[in-house]
């Protein structure tokens, strides 16, 4: 059965016992509507046909790798709105990828429609809000792996117009554009940005879709720091901070400075193999700590949530699905953390960015 706009949130206390937590933590974080900078949830469907607008019970290995998130389980939790990922597979030849990447998108499109106004396609911070204003969540279209653009006619100006939000430059793998932070950069001699991952940044800048440096090899990282444009702000949309943890996947002080300084903000993923570290804690409260350390080397306005649910990942016990970002708002304020804070974190910096990216047209002067 198709979800609709007339399913109803429990009320606040039902979820509250059913996660544990106090109802205030439920309460504010449906007030805030917390928005994901990363989810890979059009993977499930393509893969093996899970239909992401009928709620499950988590997926074939329970918190493990898929299943964490379904349109009554994000309006349960609150999830106002995200960032769906398009996922390519890099072992495809170059132009079989681009054209799974059309027939992908057709399929994003047509999973909206489905919906029937349930989700909301948004390409500014503007048409967020009529999302927000709606009851509708926001689908915020994204690209994971600038791999899927290397056989595009124009590369990224081959992307529908004004409709692709954000673009992760390299994934898992390194790709013509550059080399990938994991251990498969070892198989690449230059780590840096190539000639055609300088343009693919130059091209993102001009069309005003996010640069994310999610993913990226440090030597990549920096090159692209260096020739973005100065008036857009940078991405890392889910990732961890090695002052907590070190880890190839993670970014340093350094690296996090870089993203303020451009007014960007640093999606905080929930993979606890990222996260955790010896004798740190074991739930929720291990992705708190990473977005403590942020906020002590940058300021509480550079930090967000991209949780990386249905991309491969294991979250901790408390975060196993949709319906408990407000767990993640319970740990925030058994932290002594401002609701000013809260909003912050949950929402209101990736929309500080969003609108820096994409500002609203100016009045018209009659």
């Amino acid at each position: 059965m198709a979800y609709s706009l007339q399913t109803r949130q429990s009320e606040p206390q039902i979820l509250a016992k059913k996660l544990g937590i106090s109802a205030e933590s439920v309460a504010l974080c449906r007030s805030i509507g917390p928005i994901d900078l990363h989810i890979d949830t059009f993977i499930p469907p393509r893969i093996w046909g899970y239909d992401a607008l009928a709620r499950h019970s988590g997926g074939p290995l329970g918190r493990h790798f898929f299943g964490h998130l379904d349109l009554p389980r994000m309006r349960e939790g609150g999830l106002a709105g995200a960032m769906w990922s398009i996922t390519t597979n890099p072992f495809r030849p170059a132009a079989d990828r681009w054209q799974t990447f059309r027939r992908n998108w057709k399929g994003l499109n047509a999973l909206i429609a489905r919906s029937q106004g349930a989700l909301r396609l948004v390409t500014s911070e503007a048409e967020y809000q009529i999302a927000r204003t709606s009851g509708a969540h926001a689908v915020i279209p994204s690209i994971q792996g600038g791999n899927a653009l290397e056989a595009a006619p124009d590369g990224a100006l081959s992307l529908p117009p004004g409709q692709i939000v954000r673009v992760t430059l390299v994934h898992l793998t390194s790709s013509v554009y550059g080399a990938t932070s994991s251990p498969h950069h070892l198989l690449r001699r230059s780590k840096g940005l190539s000639r055609q991952g300088l343009d693919l940044v130059r091209q993102l800048d001009a069309l005003r879709i996010f640069v994310d440096l999610a993913h990226i090899h440090p030597a990549g990282f920096w090159d692209a720091v260096r020739i973005h444009a100065p008036d857009r702000p940078l991405l890392a949309t889910h990732t961890g901070v090695t002052g907590v943890r070190p880890h190839w996947r993670n970014l340093d002080d350094a690296q996090l400075k870089a993203i303020a300084d451009s007014g960007g903000t640093v999606g905080v993923i929930f993979a606890t193999n990222f996260l955790s570290r010896p004798g740190g804690p074991d739930d929720a409260r291990m992705v708190v700590e990473h977005m403590d350390h942020i906020i002590r080397v940058v300021g509480e306005d550079h930090v967000s949530v991209g949780s990386d649910y249905d991309g491969a990942i294991s979250p901790p016990p408390d975060l196993r699905d949709g319906e408990h970002y407000p767990v993640l708002v319970q740990r925030m304020l058994d932290a002594n953390w401002s609701t000013t804070r809260i909003e912050k974190v949950l929402a209101h910096n990736f929309l500080r960015a969003f609108r820096l990216l994409r500002p609203p047209p100016s009045p018209s002067v009659h």
